[in-house]
């Protein structure tokens, strides 16, 4: 039996991307984009329901001590699994599951999970998981139900459950497509999920907001850094994505310059003229259509 130095992460399969080094979500998203254009469209959309709170806690004991010997080990890994928690007034003990969060969940999610990732590759099912999130993709409409059965099999054994609103197959080469790790994936193009956009406008309106009284180049100063941060995830999406949220984000600074010459409402009419576009890029504002531009022209050079 291995000892209590074990690294679990050696055994792991090779399509989980999550919690491991040197892998990460833009890794898991490289190699959807790969299936996808090897034809591998009819995607498993699976969805773990209440994951973290079910994972059975004795089955996931005996999963550990399959490759630690060391009972102090053991019996850390129990307590922390075991640890009472306090809501309000009440404090109680959970049965199973582990505390979403927690510094060792990740591993330990990893660990549960990872008997069902080589269970799908022996089948030769292509997977991709990231933690919990984890999508099947398939050839045929047939092999995704296929799939789809496996996994289920797979987690009524493990005593798990699939939430059965959404986990759904998926035809990706039509409108409807499917999300995974904040994209959107449809019809061999993806974008960010409404979800991740609905995120980024409210970080963008925290620095935006018309009452803002810092100068100009501090409010640019700390809008650029949640734009680029945006981008640096997002910056694969199909290029329609970023006009319009430049311009929205352009209208916002015009209305704080508006409200500061005393005037009401958003950046409108003459604004435009008042504040070009260019007057916004001469003073550093970070563009989402310039930066995509160039990540294309970069692109495009290497493939050439």
């Amino acid at each position: 039996m291995p000892c209590a130095g074990t690294d679990f992460r050696a055994g792991l399969a090779e399509h989980s991307y999550g919690f491991r080094p040197h892998r990460g979500c833009k890794d898991a998203l490289r190699r959807v984009d790969d299936l996808l254009h090897q034809g591998y469209t009819w995607v498993v959309d699976a969805d773990l329901k209440s994951y973290f709170d079910t994972i059975p806690g004795e089955k996931l004991l005996a999963r550990v001590a399959a490759k630690v010997s060391d009972g102090r080990v053991l019996d850390l890994v129990q307590a922390y699994l075991r640890q009472g928690v306090l809501e309000g007034a009440k404090y109680w003990t959970p049965e199973q599951g582990t505390p979403q969060g927690g510094v060792v969940s990740p591993l330990l999610s990893n660990i549960y999970l990872d008997p069902l990732d080589h269970h799908m590759a022996a089948r030769g099912i292509e997977m991709v998981r990231y933690a919990d999130d984890f999508v099947l993709l398939c050839r045929t409409e047939s092999q995704a139900q296929t799939a789809l059965a496996e996994v289920q099999r797979w987690t009524a054994q493990a005593a798990l459950a699939l939430h059965p609103e959404k986990t759904r197959i998926v035809d990706a080469t039509q409108r409807g497509g499917f999300e995974f790790l904040g994209y959107h994936f449809e019809r061999g193009m993806k974008w960010p999920r409404a979800k991740s956009l609905a995120k980024f406008k409210t970080a963008v309106r925290n620095h935006t907001r018309r009452c803002n009284r810092n100068s100009l180049p501090t409010i640019l100063s700390q809008l650029n850094r949640s734009l680029t941060g945006w981008f640096q995830y997002f910056q694969h999406s199909h290029h329609t994505t970023f006009p319009l949220l430049d311009s929205w984000i352009r209208m916002r600074l015009r209305s704080i310059l508006r409200c500061r010459q005393g005037k009401r409402g958003g950046g409108r009419g003459f604004d435009h003229y008042r504040w070009p576009n260019a007057f916004f890029a001469e003073h550093g504002l970070f563009s989402l259509c310039a930066a995509h531009a160039s990540v294309r022209q970069s692109l495009g050079k290497v493939t050439r």
